[in-house]
This record gives structure tokens, sequence and C-alpha cells, in this order.
């Protein structure tokens, strides 16, 4: 495993220093592409996981966060432009890189900063080892798309495999992410200004979409395999066991269901949390009011 810069004229990114990191899987080399921007104490940035996942929904929160931090933001395997091999993406492929990439990246507890589906693992390294000084999540989840609309595990299966398949696959996948269907995806849970929802923003996530290979990861989310625990207790859980400061900032437009998890988790004992304008996208739709939310406690020096 090792890490390499990579060529400007290849990375597409935020203003920062793009690198990759070569993580071995089961055999297979995966290229991991992540950014660093500023100096100061260590942050880690990890994009929320979805169809359209990519460090730059990240990308100007770094910006806001760099003055005070060293920040490190990454494209999660099988996402963005890291490695999308056809690999059976589950939590355990996640929960091995995310421990290796901090092993590997960072020498002392460093802060994270981590959106959406990011959030069990983060929690679970936490528990796990000492991986982290504070914890900062934004519109946490756990359960997958389908999973929270109702479907079973078997109808969540049989999806996955139908979109991993090579014709029928690739047609669905391609339906699924059509320009029209991502906006109203946009509209309806993840941006609350519909004004920024503008053709050029949908086209930049569009084209992430279309990158090879890309249908297998965004399957495995969207079918509930990406769901690092089962039910809510086993989050609660993880919250529950952690030792070190943990704060959550809530969408005040996130989809009932969300919000439902979401209330559950910060009225658990010693959790700070806030609740800001917008949903489940609202670290790429408002990371000002984000950065405003969170700076106490990112700044402090009390545990």
């Amino acid at each position: 495993m090792s890490t390499n810069l990579l060529s400007t004229s290849i990375a597409i990114g935020f203003g920062g220093v793009v690198q990759e990191y070569l993580w071995n899987w089961e055999n297979q080399q995966l290229r991991v592409v992540y950014e660093t921007l500023g100096k100061g104490s260590p942050l880690l940035l990890l994009p929320a996981f979805s169809s359209v996942s990519t460090r730059l929904e990240m990308g100007e929160l770094a910006k806001l966060l760099a003055p005070h931090f060293q920040v490190v933001a990454i494209d999660w395997p099988g996402f963005g432009q890291s490695s999308r091999p056809s690999l059976n993406y589950r939590p355990e492929i996640y929960q091995h890189f995310l421990e290796d990439f901090v092993k590997a990246v960072f020498n002392t507890p460093i802060t994270v900063v981590a959106a959406g589906h990011a959030a069990s693992y983060v929690l679970q390294l936490a528990v796990k080892s000492a991986a982290f000084s504070k914890i900062v999540l934004l519109a946490p989840t756990w359960r997958g798309p389908l999973p929270t609309m109702g479907a079973s595990q078997q109808i969540a299966g049989i999806v996955r495999e139908l979109v991993r398949s090579p014709i029928l696959g690739q047609a669905l996948y391609k339906l699924n992410t059509a320009p029209s269907l991502l906006s109203f995806m946009y509209r309806r849970h993840v941006f609350t200004d519909a004004a920024k929802i503008t053709p050029s923003f949908i086209e930049k996530k569009w084209q992430t979409t279309q990158q090879p290979g890309a249908r297998f990861a965004s399957a495995a989310f969207v079918t509930g395999n990406l769901d690092a625990v089962r039910a809510q207790s086993d989050f609660l859980e993880l919250v529950q066991s952690l030792t070190v400061p943990l704060m959550v900032v809530i969408g005040e437009s996130s989809p009932p269901k969300s919000r439902e998890e979401m209330n559950a988790l910060v009225a658990l004992p010693g959790v700070r949390s806030v609740v800001i304008p917008g949903s489940l996208g609202l670290h790429e739709e408002y990371p000002a009011v984000v950065l405003e939310a969170i700076q106490d406690f990112l700044f402090s020096s009390e545990n």
C-alpha cells in the first residue's frame, strides 16, 4: 500500500493536492483518490454514499476548513475517481479500507467529518480503535434507500443482481441515473433550494454516474448492501459505546424516516446536535452554514 501524487492534468478536484492511495483487497489493487488542502491539524472529510458520491460534494466545505486544518477528502472505493471494479461491495470492504487508510495517512488521532452513510463506518472504527479525536456526523443515515422504502432483503438482492448483470443491468442503471431522475432525486430529498439544481450541476452529477463500473457500488448502496448495521438499536449502541466527543448536524427538511432516525440518535446522552436548513445534502448545499454550526465544537479543546 502506498500513496502517489496524481497528475494535475487528469485530476479534477477543489484546489488541493490530489493523490492516490493504492489499497489491496483480496489480491486486487484498488486505486483510491484523495485530496489534501490547507495546513494545521488533520481533518478527514468523508462524503456520503450515493450514486453520485464524490469528494467534490465536500469541496466547498473543505475550502472553508482549510485555513484552520489540513483537510483530507476521499473518493470511496467504487465511487468518484477511485477504482470501480465489479466487486461484491459490502460493509467489510469499507470497514477495512477506512481503517487501513487512516493508519496509512495519519499518525495521530484525527477529527473526522462524515456525511450520510459514512456515519456507521466512522462509529465502528471509533469504537474499535483510537483513530478519531472528534466526530461530526452530517445528516447521518444507516439504512439504504430500498430498505428504507420497505423492500425486503430478498427483493433488494434481486434488484442488486439485476443491476450487476451485463446487458440488462447496464440498461437499468442508465435509466435510473438519467439527468431527469437525478434532478428529481435532488429536489425530493437532497437539496432544498431548487434554484441550485441547475442543468450544469446535474450534468456534472450525471457524468459521475457514467464512469466505467459505476453501477456496481451504486447498486450495493441503493439496495442496502452497504448498510454497516442492520437495526437502529445497533446504530445507537455504537454511539453509546463512544469515548470521543460527537456532534450531529441535522437538516430541518430531512425526509421523515431519516429524520426519525436522526432524532433518536441525538436524544442519546452526551450527543451534541444542531438543526440547520437543508436535507440529506446539507454539506454541499449549505457549507458555510455547516461550518458556522460546528466551528465551536471543532475548535474547542474540551472533550
